[in-house]
C-alpha cells in the first residue's frame, strides 16, 4: 500500500518537472526534500526521548542510575550487528562524508543513508550513547537532497543545491531554528555559494522548522524561555569565556581524535570493541549520568534556577545542595566528556558532535560563572553565560560563528544575548583558527585535498582528475641519438617538448624546442650533436597522485607550459598548462550555484 502511494507521488512529481521551469521546479523540491528531512528529526528525536524518559522513570524507582549504564552498552551493541548483518559491513560518520561527496563525488551520497543514519544513531543515542543526533540528521537530510535529484535527472549544481536544502532542513527542524540551518548549510557545507541559491535553502529550512514545530512537542527540542537581561559591565568576562571555550574547543577536538584512533587501532572483533568501549562508558555514565544520550535536558537544567537537580540520582546526591560539589561535578563532567563521545563513536557506535558541543558549551558557561561568583569576584547571570558558553564551542569546533550566534538567539526565543553571543564566538572562533587551521570534521578531508575550503580556487581544482589531463601521446627520443632524429619528430608532429628516455623508459631528461630552435638551422651541429648534449632536467615533476591543486602550483613554481609525468618510477607522459586552465574553467562555469 505505501509503495503504491510512492509510486503516485513519483509521477506526480514528474509530471510537475515537465511543467515548471527548472527554477520552480527546485523551489518545489526543496520543500519536498524539507519535509523528508523533517520526518527524520521527528522519528529521532521522539524516539531519543522516550527512552530518556524511561530511564528516568526508572531511576526515580530504583533510586539508582545502573539502567543508564546498561542501556548505552545495548545500544551501542546493536548497532554494530546492524551495520554488519543489514547495512553491509560499514557506515560512514560525521558530516565530512558529506563534504566528500559534494567535492569529489560529483554530489552522490549513497541510498543507504536515507536510513541508515537514523536506525543507527537512534539505537545509539536514543539508548544513552554520549553523541548528538544532529549529525545523523544532517546526513539523512542530504541523502534525500542527493537522491531526490538523481532520481529525477537534476545536475551538478542542483544536486548540490538539494544537498544544502536536506542540511538546512535538518538543522532548522531539530532545534526549530530555521535561520541557524540556513547559516549552517552555507558556512559549513556549501562554502561556495551565490546569493541567488539561499532562497531554495531557506524555503527548505522553513518547511523544516515548520513540520517540526506543527509534529513535536516543544518539550523534546532544546529551548529555553528564560534568561536574564544583559548587562555591558560583564563584556570583559564575555570575552575571558571566549578565550576559555576556543581552548576547550582545542581541547575537544585534538582528544576525541586521539580517542577515535585508538579505538581505530585495536585488533578486537567488531563486537568485542563494541563491549569493551560500550563498558568503559557504561562506568563513566554510572558515576556522571549527565553523560547518557544527547544531554540536553541537563543542559536546561543548569540554565534554570536550581541546577543542583543534576545532582539527583546520582552518587553525588548527598550534596545536592553544596555549590562547590556542584562546581566540581560539573567541571569533571566537561572535561570527560569528549571521552564519553570519542568512546561511542569510536567502539561502533553512531551519533556526531553537534550536540556534545552544547553540552560542553554549556557546562563550561556554567562553571566559568558560577566560579566567578562562588569567589566573590563578581556577580555573573549564571542562565546568560550558560547559553553563551554553547555558542563558544559550536563556533570554536566546527569554525561556523555564525551559526552559533543564530542558533542560541533562536532557540532562546529573542536577541536579547546578541551582543555577548557575538563576542564569544567570534573570539573563540579566532582562537580556534589560531592553532586548527580547519575544523574537526573538516581537518583530516583537508590534508588530502578531499574537501572544500573557504578558498575558492582550491575547492574547484580538487574536483578535477589529474589522470583526465594527462596526455600520454607525446613521441619521446633516446639521448644518444643525433638531432637529425629529433629535427624530424619536429617536423612531423606538433610537439614542441620532447622526453629523453631510455630502453626501461626512465626519464632522464627533456628537450624543449624552444631551446634548440639556433641549433637545428645549423646543417653540421644537427648531423653531430647528440640529444643528451642539448637535453636539461624538467624543472618540476609531476606524479598522478598529485592533486591538481599541488599540479597547478609546479606549474607556478617551474614557469613551465609543459611538466612530465612520472608514474611507477618511469615516464609516462606530459600535463600542459593550457589544458589545466582549460579544465579549470569548464568546471568553474558547471559548479556555479545560482
Amino acid at each position: 500500500m505505501l509503495k503504491k502511494y510512492i509510486n503516485k507521488l513519483e509521477l506526480l512529481i514528474t509530471w510537475a518537472q515537465d511543467q515548471l521551469t527548472p527554477k520552480q521546479f527546485i523551489f518545489l523540491s526543496s520543500v519536498l526534500v524539507g519535509i523528508s528531512a523533517a520526518l527524520a528529526v521527528i522519528v529521532l528525536k521522539t524516539f531519543a526521548h522516550q527512552v530518556f524518559s524511561f530511564a528516568t522513570y526508572i531511576n526515580g524507582i530504583l533510586k539508582l542510575s545502573f539502567i543508564n549504564s546498561i542501556l548505552p552498552i545495548i545500544g551501542i551493541v546493536l548497532t554494530v550487528f546492524v551495520v554488519k548483518k543489514i547495512l553491509g559491513g560499514t557506515i560512514e560518520k560525521g558530516t565530512s562524508q558529506i563534504l566528500y561527496a559534494v567535492a569529489k563525488k560529483a554530489g552522490i551520497i549513497p541510498k543507504k543513508q536515507m536510513y541508515a543514519q537514523i536506525v543507527t544513531s537512534s539505537l545509539t543515542v536514543g539508548l544513552g550513547g554520549s553523541a548528538g543526533l544532529e549529525s545523523p540528521i544532517v546526513i539523512t537530510g542530504a541523502a534525500f537532497g542527493s537522491n531526490y535529484a538523481q532520481k529525477y535527472k537534476l545536475g551538478y549544481k542542483d544536486r548540490t543545491l538539494l544537498i544544502g536544502c536536506g542540511v538546512a532542513a535538518g538543522i532548522a527542524a531539530a532545534f526549530n531554528a530555521p535561520i541557524a540551518g540556513v547559516l549552517f548549510a552555507i558556512e559549513v557545507l556549501l562554502v561556495d555559494v551565490s546569493i541567488a541559491a539561499f532562497t531554495p535553502i531557506m524555503i527548505a529550512a522553513a518547511t523544516g522548522a515548520l513540520v517540526s514545530a506543527v509534529v513535536l512537542d516543544e518539550t523534546i527540542l532544546l529551548s529555553f524561555k528564560q534568561q536574564q537581561t544583559f548587562d555591558y559591565h560583564n563584556i570583559p568576562f564575555y570575552i575571558i569565556l571566549g578565550l576559555f571555550t576556543g581552548f576547550i574547543a582545542i581541547y575537544y577536538s585534538r582528544n576525541f581524535q586521539r580517542t577515535e584512533r585508538f579505538f581505530a587501532r585495536l585488533k578486537f572483533s567488531p563486537y568485542k570493541k563494541a563491549l569493551f568501549g560500550s563498558s568503559i562508558l557504561a562506568l563513566i555514565i554510572f558515576i556522571f549520568p549527565t553523560l547518557f544520550g544527547e544531554g540536553y535536558e541537563s543542559i536546561k537544567t543548569l540554565s534554570e534556577n536550581d541546577p543542583g537537580k543534576l545532582l539527583e540520582n546520582t552518587l553525588f546526591s548527598d550534596f545536592r545542595n553544596n555549590s562547590w560539589a556542584l562546581l566540581i561535578f560539573v567541571g569533571l563532567t566537561l572535561l570527560l566528556k569528549v571521552f564519553a563521545t570519542g568512546i561511542t563513536l569510536g567502539s561502533g557506535g553512531n551519533g556526531g558532535n553537534f550536540a556534545p558541543s552544547l553540552f560542553l558549551g554549556s557546562y563550561i558557561g556554567f562553571f566559568f560563572s558560577k566560579l566567578m561568583n562562588l569567589t566573590g569576584l563578581t556577580k555573573l547571570p549564571v542562565s546568560n553565560f550558560t547559553l553563551v558558553g554553547m555558542a563558544g564551542i559550536l563556533s570554536g569546533l566546527f569554525h561556523a560563528p555564525l551559526t552559533a550566534i543564530f542558533l542560541i538567539a533562536e532557540i532562546t526565543g529573542g536577541y536579547n544575548l546578541m551582543i555577548p553571543l557575538m563576542i564569544v564566538s567570534s573570539i573563540s572562533y579566532a582562537v580556534s583558527k589560531k592553532f586548527e587551521k580547519h575544523s574537526m570534521d573538516v581537518k583530516q578531508l583537508a590534508k588530502k585535498g578531499h574537501v572544500f575550503t573557504s578558498n575558492k580556487d582550491s575547492n574547484i581544482l580538487t574536483t578535477l582528475d589529474i589522470n583526465q589531463i594527462i596526455d600520454t601521446d607525446y613521441l619521446t627520443i633516446t639521448p644518444d641519438e643525433n638531432l637529425e632524429r629529433l629535427v624530424d619528430l619536429i617536423s612531423h608532429s606538433n610537439q614542441v617538448i620532447f622526453a629523453v628516455v631510455n630502453k626501461e623508459k626512465t626519464l632522464l631528461g627533456i628537450v624543449h624546442f624552444n631551446d634548440i630552435r639556433e641549433i637545428i638551422f645549423s646543417n653540421f651541429k644537427v648531423k653531430y650533436t647528440k640529444v643528451q648534449d642539448v637535453m636539461c632536467q624538467p624543472k618540476e615533476i609531476i606524479y598522478p597522485t598529485d592533486a591538481m591543486e599541488t599540479v597547478m602550483n609546479k606549474f607556478e613554481m617551474s614557469k613551465m607550459a609543459f611538466l612530465p609525468v612520472i608514474k611507477n618510477g618511469n615516464y609516462y607522459g606530459f600535463i600542459s598548462k593550457s589544458l589545466a586552465l582549460e579544465a579549470y574553467r569548464a568546471k568553474l562555469k558547471a559548479m556555479s550555484i545560482d
